[in-house]
């Protein structure tokens, strides 16, 4: 906020301002203006479906209306070093095909500081971008149905960007294609289907953001080098539901972030892409997910040490047949915390004395068929893992060998609760199927095709 500040009071000193009242006629206020100009807008409603052409500063007192009348783009920024701020911007056309936009910038060092976007299809639009600047904002959303609402804030080929302190609510996405070097910072992105989607973005800081509510916390594809820190990301729950999903990413660091009931914490799907490459996930929350880290069985090259796995319904799933392996849980003297872990620390240097083994028969079951999650921690499942320890040939081969589960857990935040209701049979009627679902559950176990230990 300081450099937009400043950068404010520069103009105004360099450049006159002109100021305009309600019910002017915007356009041409902005065709009349000098290029550098600051045009002040005083409290009305001016008509929207401008174009501003040449370098230029709208602020807005008062809270000015620019009103798009449900046509097309409110504001179309078609040069370099526009600056908006102060504005409440709304009622853009509802064209998912000509992506009408509260702002639609076509040009480089675009600044969109401070304004409301309201009952916009779109709202901050970057293309062709490098160098903007989208701060402190609150956007809305047009219409009910997600698949027919336009993204809050998309960037294409706007690399070098920074967007922080934004509140996007009810939009489709906020979405990054094509632009390298982004900071995203510190933002409220809610109520959407992908909180954040990136597609090829390389060398990405993503901190300090909170994603809920939505479909998919954040959906990473394609790209490299991201660094992932400090965010929460809490309550998604949408068909895949995964808080973070990955797929392709190459060069991934996820340190200090707060991964609180999803579906599923973190999704990783050919993530590393590239043989050789690493991904450090290292000091995370995952609680109270249904599962708190999900791979494919093909997924390598994963270190993950530091984090704690607090009460999830599945520590970790890997959804598919085939051998699971290549992903390092201990790095030197150091494993991750498991709220389950059995084991016991006799030498008191806070690392258990045993290793954590994850290779329970029952979430060996549940990767394969999902469904079967609505039986866990019932007698049942228990059944199913007892039979998994007392006969050999039940048994799973592990998932995971933590060398030194940490006994103590990080500090975490207040905990959210889940709601489950409706979650639970009625007594009478789960005591009379815990013995055929044991039954049924070890003998899809024993069906052609599941890796089970000799």
């Amino acid at each position: 906020m300081r450099r937009i500040t400043l950068f404010l009071v520069a103009i105004l000193v360099v450049f006159p301002a002109t100021s305009a009242s309600g019910g002017e006629d915007l356009q041409a206020i902005i065709d009349a203006a000098e290029p550098g100009a600051v045009v002040v807008l005083q409290p009305g409603t001016y008509d929207g479906n401008v174009t501003i052409d040449k370098p230029l500063t709208l602020k807005g007192e008062g809270w000015p209306v620019i009103d798009g009348g449900g046509v097309g783009n409110v504001i179309t920024v078609d040069a370099p070093d526009v600056t908006l701020t102060g504005l409440v911007i709304r009622n853009t056309g509802d064209s998912l095909d000509q992506e009408n936009a509260g702002v639609n910038g076509l040009a480089p060092r675009v600044t969109v500081v401070n304004n409301r976007l309201e009952n916009v299809l779109f709202g901050v639009y970057l293309r062709l971008g490098d160098g903007s600047y989208v701060a402190d904002n609150v956007i809305g959303a047009m219409g009910d149905e997600v698949a027919r609402r336009g993204d809050g804030i998309r960037l294409w080929e706007s690399s070098g960007s920074t967007v922080e302190r934004n509140v996007v609510e009810g939009g489709r996405d906020t979405v990054l294609w094509f632009s390298d070097d982004l900071v995203i910072r510190d933002n409220r992105i809610s109520d959407g289907r992908y909180g954040l989607h990136f597609m090829y973005s390389d060398r990405a800081i993503v901190s300090g953001n909170e994603l809920t509510r939505n479909s998919v916390g954040g959906f990473l594809m394609y790209s490299q080098d991201l660094v992932l820190t400090d965010n929460v990301i809490s309550h998604n729950f949408g068909p895949s539901g995964y808080g973070i999903g990955l797929k392709d990413m190459d060069g991934l660091t996820a340190t200090g972030n707060h991964v609180i009931s999803n579906r599923v914490g973190i999704y990783l799907d050919n993530s590393p892409a590239t043989p050789g490459v690493e991904h450090q996930i290292e000091g995370n929350l995952f609680a109270y997910n249904g599962v708190g880290i999900q791979f494919l069985p093909s997924v390598e090259g994963n270190t993950l040490s530091g984090n704690a796995f607090v009460d999830n319904a599945e520590q970790v799933g890997v959804q598919g047949s085939g051998v699971f392996d290549g992903n390092t849980w201990t790095v030197g003297e150091t494993g991750n915390h498991w709220s389950d872990f059995a084991g016991y620390d006799a030498t008191g240097d806070g690392r258990g004395d045993i290793a954590y083994r994850l290779e329970d028969l029952f979430s060996s079951l549940t990767d394969d068929h999902p469904e079967l999650q609505f039986f866990d921690q019932t007698p049942a499942s228990k059944a199913v893992d007892l039979a998994g320890q007392l006969f050999p040939a039940f048994r799973p081969r592990p998932k995971v060998e933590d060398t030194a589960p940490l006994i103590e857990m990080p500090e975490i935040p207040r905990p959210i609760s889940i709601d489950a209701s409706g979650s639970l049979l009625g007594t009478g009627l789960l005591a009379l199927s815990l013995l055929a679902t044991a039954v049924g559950l070890l003998f899809v176990a024993r069906r052609p095709g599941r890796r089970l230990a000799p």
